[in-house]
């Protein structure tokens, strides 16, 4: 792969690619100017593609510079650091790109085709269109699955989301809400951000909405994305939800739950939330006194961001049985309930399992089978990893073991080493979809490709 297609294909552009294309020069000096606030924070391009503050600290995001140049806050430093001759690091970032695009454009053999719906030019010009709409105040407006389909995917796997993180962020672009962080089928804007000074504040805020307690991603660092659900990830929780104000009647709540076969009731005057019914509630109400009026049957309902981890909602649910969930905008969009959690967590406990026993047998042929110095000489040759025992192995460890020819050739199986290694490795990409708990339903053909490999293990491994 060129380097014109490796700029275009998921890795994030940096200041160090600036300086190998000679769009920067080590000792160029930056200015991050707040005017609002009267402060100009000053920076110098170092050697290595970090900035260096006039403290001495090196940086090799700008968007950490600015960061540790004012003290604190939130800040897009592609747009906040500016040349002498007015251009931001941004502005070369985006001609990097689009040079990278044309020269990719000229050579369509170099690319692989047949597998995405764009080629990394056509997707390159895609999400440019999308960064001037939503510059323009009108973002783009797309379900997460025509997001990730874009790149070709059919599911948001770990491997994936790295690359569409990547290249949202080298053209200045998020999704409200995150994409990670909701359904499948749930809607997102792309939006962009830019430098505001609202309030005596300079944090990044998307420029077409403003939200409260939702912090934009930092554009330019490359930490690991997070791992477990969220509660937006369930299909319920920005659903929309039916709702009825404080002055209902009994029928009017229970006849929208027969007919939803709802088991709970949000209470909602505008935007506050009152409360909740439940089946529970109003026979306990009307129990105590049978004159009871609406009020008297509502309960506390607890209430969840959609980005909140899934896992932290449980001591709510055992409590109430229910959530109610609010939207990147604060409205009150959906209600998750333990059923809906079961459901979640339940759909991955099968594979969970068949990953297990997957694990086992393949430690189990190699124990059996090779020396553990033969192991750590193919897996961790310099020594820096420890390896102790077999029980530090890996799948991808497994991997490297048997596509060794000559460690293959012990086991004396009447199987071709470079198939088998393929499947080894289709297995272990599901393997970390799973372990980073991939919010979409693993296909049925890769449950079913982890069932045929233990099987032959079963077979042939025994």
């Amino acid at each position: 792969m060129g380097r014109e297609s490796y700029l275009l294909e998921g890795r994030r552009v940096t200041v160090g690619d600036l300086l190998e294309a000679h769009y920067l020069d080590v000792g160029a000096k930056l200015t991050f100017e707040r005017p609002r606030r009267g402060e100009k924070h000053q920076a110098e391009v170092a050697a290595g593609g970090k900035l260096q503050l006039p403290d001495g600290q090196l940086f090799r995001s700008p968007s950490r510079a600015a960061i540790a140049a004012v003290g604190g806050g939130s800040f897009d430093g592609w747009h906040a650091w500016v040349l002498d001759d007015g251009k931001t690091l941004d502005d070369l970032r985006q001609r990097l790109l689009d040079e990278a695009a044309e020269e990719v454009s000229k050579t369509p053999d170099e690319v692989e085709a047949g597998s995405e719906l764009f080629t990394p030019a056509e997707r390159h010009e895609r999400l440019k269109r999308a960064r001037q709409l939503a510059d323009a105040g009108k973002p783009l407006t797309l379900t997460v699955r025509e997001i990730v389909g874009w790149w070709g995917a059919m599911r948001r796997g770990y491997l994936i989301t790295k690359q569409i993180d990547a290249e949202l962020a080298n053209h200045s672009l998020t999704t409200l809400p995150d994409f990670e962080k909701v359904h499948f089928d749930s809607t997102v804007q792309l939006v962009t951000t830019a430098q505001e000074e609202e309030d005596g504040t300079d944090e990044v805020v998307p420029t077409s909405v403003l939200v409260a307690d939702t912090p934009p991603r930092d554009l330019d660092d490359e930490d690991e994305p997070e791992t477990g659900l969220t509660v937006g990830n369930l299909p319920s929780a920005l659903s929309e939800v039916t709702s009825v104000p404080p002055d209902a009647t009994y029928e009017q709540a229970i006849t929208l739950m027969v007919i939803n076969d709802y088991s709970q009731l949000p209470v909602i005057n505008g935007r506050n939330v009152r409360g909740a019914v439940t089946w529970k509630s109003i026979a306990r109400a009307r129990h105590a006194k049978p004159d009871a009026t609406f009020s008297d049957a509502i309960i506390t309902a607890s209430e969840v961001s959609y980005d909140h981890d899934l896992i932290d909602i449980l001591p709510a649910l055992a409590d109430s049985e229910f959530v109610l969930v609010r939207d990147q905008t604060q409205r009150i969009a959906g209600i998750v309930t333990a059923s809906d959690v079961a459901a979640a967590y339940g759909s991955l406990a099968s594979p969970f399992f068949l990953v297990g026993e997957l694990d086992q047998r393949l430690r189990r042929v190699v124990m059996r089978t090779f020396e553990l110095s033969d192991v750590q000489h193919t897996c961790d040759p310099q020594g820096q990893r420890g390896i102790t025992s077999f029980d530090d192995l890996s799948i991808g460890d497994y991997q490297r073991v048997l596509e060794t020819p000559e460690l293959w050739n012990q086991l004396g199986w009447p199987l071709d080493r470079k198939v088998f290694g393929k499947r080894l490795g289709e297995i272990r990409i599901i393997r970390n979809d799973l372990m980073h708990f991939n919010p979409d339903p693993i296909p049925d053909d890769a449950i079913q490709k982890i069932r045929n490999m233990i099987a032959l293990l079963r077979e042939y491994g025994s």
